[in-house]
């Protein structure tokens, strides 16, 4: 499992929700076979200024020249580096309804060194069934060691699987049930919730806004509607 990372410089949250938007356009951008982008292009696909790229991307470090612009394969790199997609992770699911079995059966759910290590649910009629290539065990059996736990459970039973996800030692948690987590000072906690994001988006098209400024959506995929750490 992975083990926290020291950083020179603490990236501020709205940067860390912009980095794998730009990470999407290097990567497009190296998909076409070209090998440089300066902040002006950076910033009309992301829908920021060009000097809130800079400033962003001036916390991975020296990145690019002045006037040149950067390197696509650079980026990538070092904002995957950032973002710990070089790092190898374990992911445990609970929960495999009908979004926590599209969710692991998607080729876009596991970031790069991300490894699903097990599934979990209370149903009958689920558990012992292969999906993704994995037997989905009881949540009455022993949760296995991982990095990363996902709920994909009822409202009711959130609570009660953060429980005991943080009793497995699993201290990060990307939460997809409508109901806020109460969890342990030091456990992380990030809400996907695709009602409130729909709110936040008819409220930037009836306002004429966007939440990067009026360009692309900044979930890119997954909405996320923010962090907490413990409570």
């Amino acid at each position: 499992m992975a083990t926290p990372r020291l950083r020179t410089r603490k990236l501020s949250e709205p940067t860390i929700g912009r980095l794998p938007v730009y990470q999407r356009i290097a990567e497009g951008w190296l998909a076409r076979g070209l090998r440089r982008i300066d902040s002006k292009r950076i910033g009309e696909l992301a829908g920021v200024t060009p000097t809130t790229v800079r400033r962003d991307l001036a916390g991975l470090g020296t990145l690019g020249t002045r006037g040149a612009g950067y390197d696509v394969n650079v980026l990538n790199e070092r904002i995957g580096e950032a973002l710990g997609h070089d790092r190898s992770y374990d992911v445990v699911v609970v929960g495999i309804g009908n979004l926590g079995r599209a969710l692991v059966n998607s080729s876009n759910f596991l970031i790069r060194g991300a490894r699903l290590a097990a599934l979990y649910d209370v149903d009958p009629a689920v558990i012992g069934t292969v999906v993704a290539g994995h037997v989905v065990q009881s949540l009455d059996e022993p949760i296995l060691p991982a990095t990363v736990g996902v709920l994909c459970v009822p409202a009711h039973a959130a609570q009660d699987v953060a429980k005991r996800l943080v009793e497995a030692e699993i201290h990060a948690l990307l939460n997809f049930s409508p109901q806020v987590l109460t969890v342990p000072l030091g456990t992380a906690v990030h809400y996907v919730d695709f009602s409130i994001e729909l709110q936040i988006l008819m409220y930037h098209l009836n306002n004429g806004t966007g939440p990067l400024g009026g360009g692309v959506l900044h979930s890119l995929g997954i909405a996320t509607t923010g962090a907490t750490r413990g409570s």
